[in-house]
């Protein structure tokens, strides 16, 4: 059941990615997942250079707050700065493990972020998709 084309995960935790990948894969849900450990990595990818508008779009990423280097509260802002068209078309979940308030405040100044705690689920899944995307994930017997 492949209902989206591509997502991306960005998060410096192997561990959190390996999990991650598991989940999506087992749900097929994308034709075509990648994973990044730095922000800088999948800004450049998403948005870097001419050649990003001519892949397929990324449907939706998953950026983890806390990362060394540009920090995911960087990449929003990077995405913020977008054009509409681009934001539209790419739908960015926060995805960490912080429940401060400072943190939850800040991600709310994006208003197209969706903000969700570690780790994925398939409800945490099924709740984005269905706001952000109309779409019944329709979770495959265990």
């Amino acid at each position: 059941m492949e209902v989206l084309n591509h997502i991306v995960l960005v998060d410096d935790n192997e561990t959190t990615s390996f999990l991650n990948n598991r989940l999506l894969s087992r749900l097929a849900l994308a034709k075509k997942v990648s994973t990044f450990m730095r922000a800088e990595e999948a800004s450049h990818f998403l948005w870097g250079d001419a050649q990003a508008a001519l892949q397929p779009a990324v449907d939706l990423v998953f950026v983890d707050l806390k990362m060394p280097g540009m920090s995911g509260f960087d990449f929003l802002e990077q995405y913020s700065q977008l054009p509409t068209v681009v934001q539209e078309r790419t739908v960015v979940a926060v995805l960490t493990t912080s429940m401060h308030s400072a943190d939850t405040a800040r991600v709310a100044q994006y208003p197209n972020v969706e903000y969700l705690t570690k780790p994925l689920t398939e409800e945490k899944l099924q709740r984005l998709l269905a706001k952000r995307f109309n779409i019944e994930l329709v979770v495959p017997a265990k």
